[in-house]
């Protein structure tokens, strides 16, 4: 579990990110959390956004998404989710 100073210094990270993963009509998948997986492993810290055409509520899509990852949610604002999780072998993320 991440503290609020851990939260807020991952946000300020992810802020110049682009999203990487959309979550559209379709909604969850196991082969979209696969690949969540892989990226979090390399990158740690990834946004995803949720298209206009799906319309689950975007906190339940992160929910699930961060839960099926086995990841962190760090923020959920508008359409947008930043998730992160230590990586076992590509660790560049200091946390505070």
């Amino acid at each position: 579990m991440l503290t609020g100073k851990q939260k807020r210094h991952l946000r300020s990270m992810a802020h110049h990110l682009t999203p990487i993963f959309q979550v559209g009509k379709g909604g969850v998948n196991e082969h979209l959390i696969r690949h969540i997986q892989e990226a979090l492993e390399v990158r740690e810290l990834i946004k995803v956004s949720i298209l206009n055409n799906n319309s689950d509520d975007a906190r339940e899509v992160a929910e699930e998404l961060a839960g099926g990852a086995e990841a962190e949610l760090v923020q959920v604002i508008g359409k947008t989710i930043v998730l992160y999780k230590e990586s076992r072998e590509h660790k560049t993320i200091e946390l505070p």
